[in-house]
């Protein structure tokens, strides 16, 4: 008992530490339904300093973020084995020390990234309230989308198998002023341009499922630069959208293809509407599949190599791995009240018909 008592009052300050980071985790959990209080806190604390962090890691030509947890990792491995050499109190003192580490590193993304969830969403910014819509009105959109894909599916290079080939060199350049359209439309997605960096670790990502992320504690966007490219502009706007404080996965998707089809840009403008077909089309299947099938079938070959190039390269990473980084990431987002999982990404369908079904004709026939 006195080995151990002198164990603990030689650690005192990292149990003070994990105390104070305990603290402050519980502190997130009581204070978060508090909206008001979390807008607040947005405004003044969490933007501001994602945004100081990013500009100070942007001129990076790598992922910071990616730096950072490579080098966390092997120092937490280095003296790992430096304690095993010591013994049992020098393990127990590591083990300490990397509980501090991770509950500190678990309340700084709680604090920059989770009091996001619960500010007010964009959908509530923007006025926009994605009520229920009917088979014949989501037909109607999915149409509409199908439209577009069709008319921009060759404004943009193909190879010889007639599979999207603009280079992503080029997706990762050209997103410089994406967001300048819709900021005119709502103010509150200003924001200071943050380029997007390269993932060197793109086939871990695809293994766990992961198209790109935002680094919540440098606020820094890094994408997976292993899977198709037909995706990476539209991806790349949706990340981008995380950066101007849209939260909610199925909201950053809605955005990021609002940016994506409102550019200028080839590329941008037809990875997002082949992004929206298929958010829209997948929604369409689950309810009218025949409807859904037809519209495929009258798809562009271009559209068509495209989707099945990256249908391709997903299924080879089917298994255990994806499927438990799935698991994961699903329970990180109902931690944060977004009760519907990595089902969220569905969700944008509603905004989409929101959107858009004023410049359809508003319902088509579908057969039943």
């Amino acid at each position: 008992m006195q080995k151990l008592l002198r164990w603990a009052k030689q650690h005192r300050a990292a149990w003070a530490a994990l105390a104070a980071g305990l603290a402050a985790l519980g502190a997130f959990y009581a204070l978060r339904g508090n909206r008001a209080l979390m807008d607040a806190w947005l405004q003044a604390v969490s933007m501001p300093v994602k945004r100081a962090v990013s500009f100070l890691v942007d001129p990076l030509p790598f992922s910071a973020c990616e730096l950072g947890a490579t080098a966390l990792i092997l120092a937490a491995l280095v003296l790992l084995v430096r304690a095993l050499r010591r013994g049992k109190s020098a393990v127990a003192g590591w083990a300490l020390h990397l509980a501090v580490l991770l509950v500190w590193g678990y309340a700084g993304v709680c604090a920059l990234w989770g009091t996001q969830y619960y500010g007010t969403s964009f959908a509530q910014k923007a006025g926009m309230n994605a009520p229920p819509v009917s088979v014949e009105q989501l037909a109607a959109v999915t149409q509409y989308f199908a439209d577009r894909v069709a008319q921009t599916a060759d404004t943009v290079p193909r190879d010889e198998a007639g599979v999207y080939a603009v280079p992503k060199a080029d997706s990762m350049q050209g997103c410089r002023g994406l967001y300048d359209p819709l900021v005119q439309r709502w103010a509150f997605l200003q924001g200071a341009e943050r380029r997007p960096k390269p993932a060197f670790y793109s086939k871990l990502m695809s293994a766990w499922g992961f198209t790109g992320y935002l680094c919540p504690l440098v606020g820094e966007s890094t994408l997976n630069m292993d899977c198709s490219a037909v995706f990476l502009p539209v991806t790349i706007a949706h990340e981008l959208a995380h950066q101007r404080g849209v939260a909610a996965e199925q909201e950053a998707n809605f955005v990021g293809i609002l940016a994506a089809t409102g550019s200028g840009d080839a590329a941008y403008a037809y990875s997002g509407w082949l992004f929206g077909y298929l958010h829209l089309s997948n929604a369409l299947y689950s309810v009218a599949p025949d409807a859904a099938s037809a519209g495929y079938a009258a798809l562009p070959a271009g559209a068509k190599a495209d989707l099945a190039d990256n249908n391709a390269y997903w299924k080879q990473w089917e298994g255990p791995v994806r499927t438990t980084g799935e698991k994961v990431y699903t329970a990180f987002l109902q931690g944060y009240g977004q009760t519907l999982g990595m089902r969220s990404y569905g969700a944008c369908v509603d905004l989409l018909v929101e959107e858009f079904l004023p410049y359809t004709s508003g319902s088509i026939s579908v057969g039943q």
